[in-house]
């Protein structure tokens, strides 16, 4: 059966290097090549423009070409993964799966190059050759010492980052996980003995690393395969492991072993064995990074020494020690200020960013990819997981401000907070059109009720509220589920503490809220009994009254059930004083930039009243994100070519809006292709009110407006904030079961700014 499972998983592995194109990679344009002025301009005779003004300034490639953002992976294969010297070719699929993950991770494009040389000093002429072509070399799976010596001549030689990620990669991650595994055992890098194995390039590079941590030489030893490296060895010696010599005799691990507080492995499966873990110091810390199999197994070690803090190289268990946690991020901030090398202040930056994200909150995206794992610090979690997106912010900014700290910045960034917010950007889709909104939500204070308080995506929410804006949230739940759920979820925060509670089984206002809904509803059939049932169990309603009462500003819900069960309770309790639901309106955020979609769920048949009301809604909303409204009113009809009831009814809102003097672009009744194609819509209807494509698709269903809604979402990888609920003066706001728990964060900075109510 395992023979099975491994022959099938051999097999999964090569078809989806083969399927449905072979290879990891494609080459894509990223300019229009649409007709023959795009063609002049990408080739003969515009190109001599950018060429000429390459030779009178050679920093401008960054600036017409793709080189300030291109990376080359580069190997000869002598020392691959775990294969060996398995050569050039064979190790293409590790190198197209490293740039891979270099735009995955961090959006830098990468040419993988294998290059048939095994001489360290030609290989470096051939790399160091490439220099007008990269912005930045990774050299990857070279042996030995050769790839000492590749390293030191490029970058002697280059005016780029040079960085052997076999070495410096691992040696940062080993760095972060030192780190923060030595603050959970209360130890200091300058009193702890450490005893390594593994003589080669990662081996030393994470000895040279403790050192810069505060490790003391004398208090590091080091064994290979022929047991202790010492003075006046022979056997199996380097002049970087020579650096590391302890005393004059040969020793074997076990003798060396004794009182050690961390073991770093990166040799071979079973080196160390149960009763060499027995020697060690008290809480020892043991990093087995071979790879499959690491030196010792987890459950080996926790045999004798239950309170050890592990680490390994390997998924399937806690404290992955993964190079993807450094090297996207640590280019990522190199490029982008023009460094002109990788130092040793950038490396430290880079090892804080890492740790100190692991001893923060742990990310709802991070949990979302993990789910079922534990991602609280501690013992089991010393560094983040590679799909953390906070990454790229933390750890690129991090090495940005140490590169211009240093001086080897050429293009330094004069807003560091800014260029953070960007990189944010570039993962979390809705961070920069929605930063005014959060700007604007900083200037009040409002209270925001949760109705699904017990929900882990409304516990992230208020979590990064309290984080990131002033608002203060109030939660309905029972606070025994929420305390415990927080402390799954490893979120700091606690009720009553942190957050306001409402619980619904005892809380003191109880009698007031149903008394109150009674007051609204009794004429509506709703008796006393009824009443207080409610107030027991329908945190909507719950949520809703608490708003009516003043104890909150806005409320959120939705995050399960059908929109219009929740719709009917806040139409019951918050729908008066001139506020009443006048639509749903859902932002998507696309990699072209936003689009706003309505009716999205209030009126199935909107009238024509109802369809120009949710247009002059739809409008301001556009320009609190900064967005200038270009509004389509979308119809099967074009222009009167159909008389279909859609058709008329937005030839109807059409006139109701020339009659208000609206001061927004709007245009209507068309198709959505005509709404989103310029060139369309001009040669059947030219001239039109709105120029470019529209910004704001309002439809004449909501079935039309749901359906467009959902294909952005999944089709067309959009991300939507939202639904908004307009007309309600900003007092409630339904999301739906999909939402994300940024996406209620993004919700709770539309609830926490006063709205005026729209007309």
């Amino acid at each position: 059966m395992d023979d099975a499972r491994q022959e099938n998983a051999r097999q999964a592995a090569l078809d989806y290097h083969e399927f449905p194109k072979p290879g990891k990679l494609e080459i894509r344009a990223t300019k229009p090549m649409a007709n023959g002025r795009d063609l002049s301009r990408a080739y003969s005779p515009g190109v001599a423009e950018a060429c000429l003004e390459i030779k009178a300034d050679p920093t401008t490639a960054s600036r017409f070409t793709a080189r300030g953002n291109l990376v080359a992976v580069v190997t000869n294969g002598t020392a691959v993964l775990g294969l060996g010297n398995i050569g050039a070719m064979a190790a293409k699929p590790v190198m197209e799966g490293k740039a891979v993950l270099f735009k995955k991770f961090a959006s830098i494009d990468c040419f993988d190059i294998e290059v048939n040389e095994p001489d360290p000093e030609k290989l470096a002429d051939i790399v160091c050759a490439l220099e007008p072509t990269f912005g930045a070399i990774n050299l990857e799976d070279i042996k030995a010492p050769d790839c000492f010596i590749v390293e030191k001549k490029c970058r002697e030689r280059m005016n780029i980052p040079v960085f052997h990620d076999d070495q410096h990669g691992t040696a940062i991650v080993v760095g972060a996980a030192a780190t923060n595994a030595l603050h959970v055992a209360q130890k200091d890098f300058d009193k702890i003995k450490v005893v390594s194995t593994g003589g080669g390039a990662a081996g030393i590079a994470c000895l040279d690393m403790l050192l810069k941590l505060g490790v003391k030489r004398e208090n590091v030893w080091l064994c290979d395969i022929e047991g202790l490296v010492y003075e006046g060895r022979e056997a199996q010696m380097t002049p970087q492991k020579a650096a590391y010599a302890q005393g004059t005799k040969p020793a074997t691990l076990a003798d060396v072993i004794e009182g050690a507080d961390l073991f770093l492995g990166l040799s071979g499966p079973g080196v160390l064995k149960p009763d060499m873990v027995k020697k060690m110091a008290d809480r020892p810390i043991i990093f087995a990074l071979a790879n499959p199999m690491p030196e010792i197994m987890p459950d080996e070690v926790r045999a004798v020494a239950p309170e050890a803090i592990i680490a390994t190289g390997r998924s399937d268990f806690a404290n992955q020690v993964n190079n993807v946690l450094c090297f996207p991020f640590i280019f990522r901030g190199a490029l982008d200020v023009g460094a002109t090398t990788i130092n040793d202040e950038m490396e430290l930056a880079c090892i804080e960013g890492i740790a100190a994200l692991a001893r923060a909150t742990t990310s709802a995206e991070a949990a979302a990819a993990y789910r079922g794992e534990t991602l609280t610090f501690g013992p089991d979690y010393l560094i983040p997981k590679p799909f953390d997106p906070r990454l790229i912010g933390t750890v690129a900014s991090a090495v940005a401000r140490a590169a211009m700290e240093t001086g080897v910045a050429t293009r330094p960034i004069a807003d560091l907070d800014t260029y953070k917010r960007k990189l944010d950007g570039s993962v979390f889709k809705s961070a920069l059109i929605m930063r005014p909104v959060f700007d604007a939500a900083r200037t009040a204070q409002r209270k925001i009720v949760f109705a699904e308080g017990e929900d882990e995506r409304v516990l992230r929410a208020a979590n990064a509220m309290l984080e990131e804006m002033t608002d203060r949230p109030i939660l309905i739940g029972r606070p025994d589920v929420i305390e415990r759920r927080c402390e799954r979820a490893g979120l700091p925060i606690r009720p009553d503490r942190d957050f306001e509670l409402v619980n619904p089984e005892s809380d003191h206002r109880y009698r007031d809220y149903w008394e109150s809904y009674h007051e609204l509803m009794a004429r509506q059939g709703v008796t006393p009994d009824l009443a207080r049932a409610i107030m027991r169990t329908n945190t909507t309603a719950i949520a809703a009254i608490a708003v009516h009462k003043g104890d909150a500003d806005s409320m959120i819900c939705g995050t399960f059930g059908q929109y219009l069960w929740h719709l009917n309770y806040i139409r019951q309790v918050l729908a008066r004083d001139g506020l009443r639901p006048l639509g749903a309106l859902s932002l998507m955020i696309q990699e072209d930039g936003p689009l706003f979609v309505a009716d999205t769920h209030v009126n199935a048949v909107p009238t024509p009243e109802e369809i120009a009301t949710t247009i002059c809604g739809a409008a301001r909303h556009a320009r609190r994100f900064g967005v200038t409204p270009k509004v389509a009113l979308c119809s099967h009809s074009n222009f009167g070519n159909l008389d279909t009831d859609s058709g008329q009814r937005m030839r109807a809102a059409l006139e109701l809006l020339d009659a208000k003097a609206v001061d927004f672009s709007y245009e209507g009744e068309m198709s959505a292709d005509a709404a989103l194609d310029p060139e369309l819509r001009e040669r059947i209807f030219p001239g039109s009110r709105i120029e470019g494509a529209a910004n704001i698709l309002v439809f004449a269903y909501t079935d039309a407006a749901n359906t467009a809604r959902n294909m952005l979402k999944l089709r067309a990888n959009g991300l939507e904030v939202g639904p908004i609920l307009m007309g309600m003066g900003n007092r409630a706001h339904i999301v739906t079961p999909s939402i994300t728990a940024r996406g209620l964060l993004n919700m709770s900075a539309i609830a926490g700014t006063p709205v005026a109510l729209y007309s």
